[in-house]
């Protein structure tokens, strides 16, 4: 029923684009009989329109792969550096938060572990809506801030980094068996709003598992069974985006050596001082207008990076 609902909306949007060039063909034939300025400033303001809604309706048709259709868990972790590294994380928190608002996306912590003087040290979100693995995966990788710190009296300029995963949420986990002897399972007490458990009763729970070191984390249920039960679907959901990849040199990249959060290996980087300027790496799409990407205007890289095919 998702897929079908899916199709049916993308059929609709492709009618309307369609209306739209027929709308924008009349207005062309229009302006060559009267030559009317008026005519003019109002088929310029279609072309506009139409090729936003174009550009839209592509990146959309790109996203076709296995999982691009389902819900995300996107989880942020802070580099080296202390509180700087941990205020970048919370604000590349409010970006995520902004940009799945804007799409009319759904946005539920999942787990959130605060920074000890400001931002956050760990924190994961579920976006629900459509496709928005299929956008966020263009996300994943290591995003560098460059600024004067709020944090430094010497007002010294420092460099931060924080690492971006993304998973899609799958529910159709019960083919993935999960070996418990390969699981270490610590509970801890959780932090931050979520009723009256939190702070009184160890009921978060962090599962690692072992053989891959994939970390998950869950503290946003009642229970600790509860907990425990969303941690194992994420495992289940990053272990069959695992076994998805067929390529040995993918699967290497995923399960092996990670990239270390630092210096050169950054997809993106975001320069507040001496200048303003973000540029995406992998397609060189950047921008001046830091503030609209830190409000959640994402959406240029993310264009850019499916079209390229670089995430």
């Amino acid at each position: 029923m998702n897929r079908l609902t899916s199709l049916k909306g993308q059929i609709q949007r492709y009618k309307k684009l369609v209306e739209l060039f027929d709308e924008t063909n009349i207005l062309v034939e229009l302006l060559k009989e009267e030559n009317d300025e008026a005519l003019g400033d109002e088929l310029m303001e279609k072309i506009g329109i139409l090729e936003d809604k174009y550009s839209d309706f592509e990146i959309e048709l790109l996203l076709s792969d296995e999982f691009d259709n389902n819900n995300a868990y996107i989880s942020l972790h802070p580099g080296a550096g202390g509180t700087e590294s941990n205020d970048w994380a919370s604000i590349l928190l409010r970006m995520y938060t902004m940009w799945a608002e804007k799409r009319g996306f759904k946005v539920d912590t999942i787990d959130f572990q605060p920074g000890d003087v400001a931002g956050v040290k760990s924190v994961t979100l579920q976006i629900s809506g459509e496709k928005a693995f299929g956008y966020l995966k263009c996300e994943k990788g290591v995003h560098r801030l460059v600024r004067i710190s709020p944090f430094d009296s010497a007002g010294r300029r420092h460099t931060s980094f924080c690492s971006v995963d993304v998973t899609p949420e799958i529910d159709d986990v019960e083919d993935i068996v999960v070996d418990e002897k390969d699981l270490r399972i610590d509970t801890y007490r959780a932090s931050g709003a979520g009723g009256q458990h939190v702070n009184k009763t160890d009921s978060a729970i962090r599962i690692t598992h072992l053989p891959t070191k994939i970390v998950v984390q869950c503290q946003n249920e009642r229970s600790q069974m509860q907990n425990k039960e969303t941690a194992m679907k994420m495992l289940k959901a990053k272990l069959k985006q695992l076994e998805a990849e067929k390529q040995a040199a993918k699967l290497s990249e995923m399960t092996g050596e990670q990239k270390k959060i630092e210096w050169g290996s950054q997809i993106r980087s975001y320069v507040l001082q001496p200048y303003t300027m973000i540029k995406d790496h992998r397609t060189n799409v950047e921008t001046g207008n830091v503030d609209d990407v830190l409000n959640g205007g994402i959406d240029r890289f993310i264009k850019a990076c499916l079209l390229e095919g670089t995430w």
